[in-house]
């Protein structure tokens, strides 16, 4: 027996050398290419920094944090993004689980899911363009609205239709994802469940609100947290329709836009830096916030 324990351990040993080695190019690339500039962005965001002139970086300790409440233009970023994901969320959830309920109890649902799900792989700037000519002033919405008598509007150079409208982008491209997921829910769901519930009188609505939403509240909390997340990142359509100004009159700047302009265009790298933490802390708190009460619900 003792004679076989210097072999074993050296074969264990052996082993998690072995899965070291592999693990390591993946390792490395997390920490070269997302934990280090993470940790540098955040060393950074303590000074007027420009990666024209680094070696003339200062230090300035959270002036570029106290900045940001006093910036205008970073306020109406806030504003634009906070506006745009209580717009974009919650239609696109009820959308997504609307779909899912409807294509899970029709025949050949891999169409559908398959359907549904097209938009979500499609290039966001090819997206942007198609709506674009859709919403120009002689687009297909316009030549539509035109049929009853509607002098429709130039809604991307307009301040008041322009952020709504990239709302509707939004949720068209990507509520298939979410729609998905909660198929995968739905039909985690035991059918005995739904048995002794229509024994118990349940129909219809009831059935529905008593049961499936109940049960599908880990999956809605999945798809709030990642549409919420995915909203206050939004940076790709607002760049194409604005053309990078967040314009109409800054009517569709989003923080990332903002983040982007300051950091690439102005090369305020500190500052952009420190709108990034900022914008990382509102998102883990409102997802810390959600995860909160769906703890105490399931208590």
């Amino acid at each position: 027996m003792n004679a076989k324990r210097p072999s074993l351990f050296r074969n264990k040993f052996e082993q998690a050398v072995a899965g070291y080695i592999f693990l390591a190019p993946a390792l490395v690339a997390l920490l070269v290419f997302l934990i280090g500039p993470i940790f540098y962005a955040f060393y950074i965001s303590f000074f007027h920094f420009s990666f024209l002139d680094p070696q003339n970086a200062k230090f300035i300790g959270f002036s570029n944090y106290i900045h940001l409440f006093q910036d205008k233009e970073f306020l109406r970023a806030l504003g634009n993004t906070s506006l745009y994901t209580l717009g974009v969320v919650p239609v696109q959830t009820a959308l997504a689980l609307g779909l899912a309920l409807i294509v899970n109890n029709i025949r050949g649902k891999t169409f559908f899911r398959v359907a549904y799900y097209i938009p979500t792989v499609t290039s966001t700037v090819a997206v942007s363009v198609m709506f674009m000519f859709i919403f120009s002033p002689d687009g297909i919405l316009n030549k539509f609205l035109a049929n009853f008598g509607i002098h429709g509007p130039n809604y991307f150079n307009s301040p008041k239709f322009a952020l709504p409208a990239i709302m509707l982008m939004a949720i068209w491209s990507s509520v298939g994802q979410f729609m998905i997921i909660y198929l995968a829910g739905l039909q985690d769901i035991p059918e005995d469940v739904y048995e002794a519930a229509e024994l118990d009188g349940a129909r219809g609505w009831r059935l529905l609100w008593h049961v499936t939403i109940p049960l599908l509240r880990r999956t809605t909390f999945l798809n709030v947290v990642m549409s919420m997340i995915g909203t206050f990142q939004v940076f790709d359509q607002v760049y194409v329709v604005s053309g990078g100004n967040g314009g109409p009159l800054n009517s569709t700047l989003s923080v990332v836009l903002d983040i982007f302009n300051k950091g690439f265009k102005t090369m305020q790298m500190g500052y952009a830096s420190a709108m990034a933490f900022v914008l990382f802390a509102i998102i883990l708190i409102f997802t810390l916030i959600q995860n909160f009460f769906l703890g105490r619900e399931d208590k």
